[in-house]
């Protein structure tokens, strides 16, 4: 079973401190003599870690999307989620994370302490989401992706509280901690639920003054009315998400999209749908340009029934997948003992 943690630390590893391109030495192949300072053709820009291929993107550079965080003044903000969270005195944050992937996985940021910091151990700060609409996992909110994790936690790695829910900045948030015995590290895992995406704040450390410390910071954070563990739809200021709205009985009229390639990859994509039932906006959570200009030429002639909520019509967020859906790990149904 694809262990769930695995991927954290994998991700975790990724967002680590490492050397910019304009630091030496180069990057050498294996192979290749260490002393010839090999130069890249294309130098790309100083603390970006470059993925290349399919990416994400927008119809328009107006709405927020989950990946559009960023850190001014010291503190994190993310419009999308409606999030702001001020970072430790001597926590910085060093590079950006990597696009989302196919299946709705996103490094919202990662923080770690500065050249200044004075703690006796260093640690790290990781804030993800996990777009439920897209996700292989078999959850639909935060408070399963919690039992989940501890479920599927390798044996290596010992269990010292198990998930509970607990009070965070006016929120329900679940928690979950563990640690490695051999490696002497400690994770607290927070997860809570905004737009239908399961938002995890994971703070690692060996040392746990300085985990309780942070613990007590993230008090500081601001977060919309939704958010909750088990909730966390979306509605008041922003469009109510609902997972597989694009479903036939709702869509009124559409276009298929006319690829001018033919590619293998997942195409993932969340749409906000106006009062009238017509796309707003358009997200790609990883799309290579050509698909990205076919869809969104038929997306932009869909028409979707008005959803309505007391009787009056709202906008709706949903997501729809192109080309080939991902993998999913949901276990299959059980057929009935009748049959």
């Amino acid at each position: 079973m694809h262990n769930r943690f695995l991927f954290s630390l994998i991700v975790l590893a990724m967002c680590s401190p490492l050397q910019s391109q304009d630091d030496k030495p180069q990057f050498v192949p294996n192979g290749s003599c260490g002393s010839c300072n090999i130069q890249p053709a294309t130098k790309g820009p100083s603390g970006v870690i470059l993925v290349k291929g399919a990416w994400s993107s927008a119809g328009d550079s107006v709405t927020p999307v989950p990946e559009g965080g960023n850190v001014t003044k010291d503190v994190f903000t993310n419009k999308y989620f409606g999030m702001t969270y001020p970072l430790p005195q001597d926590w910085i944050e060093t590079y950006d994370g990597p696009p989302p992937s196919e299946t709705g996985r996103y490094v919202l940021a990662q923080f770690s302490p500065a050249d200044t910091f004075k703690g006796t151990a260093p640690g790290s700060i990781l804030i993800t989401a996990e777009d439920i609409f897209f996700t292989p996992l078999p959850l639909t909110n935060a408070l399963e992706l919690a039992r989940y994790a501890k479920d599927d936690l390798r044996a290596d790695y010992k269990v010292e509280m198990p998930p509970r829910e607990i009070r965070i900045a006016g929120h329900s948030f679940v928690v979950f901690s563990y640690r490695s015995p051999a490696a002497g590290v400690h994770w607290y895992d927070l997860a809570t639920q905004i737009r239908c995406h399961t938002i995890e704040v994971m703070l690692t450390s060996r040392d746990e003054n300085l985990l309780k410390s942070l613990m007590a910071g993230l008090d500081k954070m601001q977060l919309p009315a939704e958010a909750s563990p088990n909730r966390g739809t979306g509605g008041g200021e922003a469009p109510l998400c609902i997972k597989d709205y694009a479903s036939e009985e709702n869509v009124i009229a559409r276009v298929d999209p006319i690829f001018t390639e033919h590619r293998f990859n997942s195409v993932p994509v969340r749409v906000i749908i106006d009062r009238e039932g017509r796309v707003k906006h358009i997200h790609f959570l990883s799309a290579f340009p050509d698909q990205t200009k076919a869809i969104s030429d038929a997306l932009g002639q869909w028409k979707f029934k008005p959803y309505l909520r007391e009787g009056k019509p709202v906008e709706v967020e949903t997501g729809l997948v192109f080309g080939r859906r991902p993998y999913s790990m949901t276990p299959p149904a059980k057929k009935s003992t009748s049959e």
